[in-house]
């Protein structure tokens, strides 16, 4: 993959105005909205101008001549250009005001309604939170073999040893598995060549118990050294408690394929989340930061207001994490997912925390809706946790017939968020809107609204 070349489109003094949406600091340059990363509000500093685009201009810190006092010295030296963690920089309390901040934005913006949203909640140890990475596998122009991420907006792999908001137990697996790359001759994948055996390595690991799961998405099925290169780093590595090869032969940017074969162990890791156990395999939806996911849900649970006697529908349930968890504060839950696999791992889910008040269907949750409304089905509440597009009119508009009494809508994208708040509020206030900060060190943000049905909704 070639390189990006970097242009000197001109040089500029300027100020940090506001930030992007993706946390990058905003400024202008002859009429035209110039994006810097690392640049944070009110700092002054010469700007690079590196590439033009028809409406505005990406820069870079050529020199800061002032520092904004919430800048601070990163723990990670290469977080300026791996792109993974642009607000290392930025001290913690200043990201919270900034993803509450970025929450109000998009309602104001998007969903055209200028509502106080309540301060962004945040871990009390923001590093070593991500209990899944995933890192693609290259040669270094030396020909080491190295992981680490992509830097921002291109194929170039930049080299982590270590990473700070990475579980710090596959730190050791990483190097572990290069150096045995290396001794078995198994080369990395190259999407130019299209060469070499291993694309991505994946790890999950367990909160709750000590369990590890390795993946080794490979660009073609057999290859040669894979037996004694299992057994070599199971034996270097005591802590991995399965091994999963993925087979991906497509020339995408999906990074698992179709096929897999579980080459040590069960195939599964298993950890909790608020008393309930949960399966865990290569492609399932689990949240990757286990200490805030509790937070998330039991925040959304607490909106919700359940005492037993409500009917709740899980929509987008994926593996049923927030349904199994609700299940012991409702009469009963229903839970709805378009992909048959997740839904296979909720009913296990349901089976192993005993919980015999929740219900499972595979399908598309609209036409479910629509089915459930007409057979005068009733819903007292509605989660609803879709992916970072949002929801659709169809769906949307399914609600409504519905009628749910309340909707908690969990969302990882505040935009599709207020705009999908919008649509439901000719129906629905709004009652509460919690931010809630999963992904430390990075501009995302998690969010929580509570909408009730109003006294004239029809």
């Amino acid at each position: 993959m070639k390189k990006k070349v970097e242009k000197n489109l001109g040089e500029f003094e300027a100020v940090c105005e506001d930030y992007s949406y993706d946390g990058k600091g905003v400024t202008h340059y002859q009429g035209k909205v110039v994006f810097v990363n690392g640049f944070f509000l009110n700092e002054k500093a010469i700007i690079r101008l590196t590439y033009e685009r028809s409406e505005f201009y990406i820069g870079k810190i050529v020199k800061l001549l002032t520092k904004s006092p919430s800048r601070i010295e990163p723990k990670c030296k290469v977080c300026t250009t791996c792109g993974g963690c642009s607000f290392q920089q930025l001290d913690y309390a200043a990201q919270l005001d900034f993803k509450t901040h970025k929450v109000e934005e998009a309602f104001r913006k998007i969903g055209n309604m200028k509502i106080k949203v309540l301060p962004c909640l945040g871990m009390e140890n923001p590093y070593y939170y991500r209990n899944k990475i995933q890192m693609p596998v290259g040669l270094s122009q030396t020909g080491r073999i190295i992981t680490g991420f992509y830097k921002e907006k291109t194929h170039e792999i930049v080299p982590i040893e270590t990473c700070y908001i990475e579980n710090e137990k596959a730190e050791e697996v990483l190097k572990t598995i290069r150096e045995l790359m290396k001794k078995f001759k198994i080369l990395p994948y190259d999407e130019d060549t299209r060469k070499g055996i291993i694309r991505h390595i994946l790890i999950r690991t367990s909160k709750e118990k000590k369990q590890l799961m390795v993946v080794l998405v490979t660009a073609q099925d057999v290859f040669g050294g894979r037996g004694e290169f299992v057994k070599a780093l199971h034996l270097a590595c005591p802590s991995i408690t399965t091994i999963v090869q993925n087979i991906n032969t497509r020339d995408t940017n999906v990074i698992l394929g179709e096929k897999e074969r579980i080459l040590f162990g069960k195939g599964y890791i298993e950890d909790a989340l608020c008393g309930v156990w949960f399966q865990i395999s290569s492609k399932s939806f689990y949240q990757v930061n286990p200490v805030q996911t509790e937070v998330l849900y039991q925040t959304a649970i607490q909106f919700a207001g359940l005492s037993k006697k409500e009917i709740v529908l899980d929509c987008y349930c994926g593996i049923g994490t927030i349904g199994l968890i609700a299940a012991r504060h409702a009469k009963q839950v229903i839970g709805i997912e378009i992909v048959k696999e997740a839904i296979s791992d909720a009913k296990k889910n349901a089976i192993r925390n005993n919980i015999q008040n929740e219900n499972f269907y595979v399908g598309d949750a609209s036409e479910w809706i629509v089915n459930y409304a007409k057979n005068k089905g009733k819903v007292d509440v509605l989660f609803m946790d879709p992916p970072r597009k949002g929801s659709d009119e169809k769906f949307l508009s399914s609600v409504l017939t519905l009628k749910p009494r309340k909707v908690v809508y969990v969302s990882c994208d505040p935009s599709t968020l207020a705009r999908d708040v919008k649509y439901l509020s000719s129906h629905y206030q709004i009652e509460k809107i919690q931010p809630v900060d999963m992904f430390p060190m990075t501009y995302h943000v998690e969010t929580i609204v509570l909408l009730t049905r109003k006294n004239n909704g029809k």
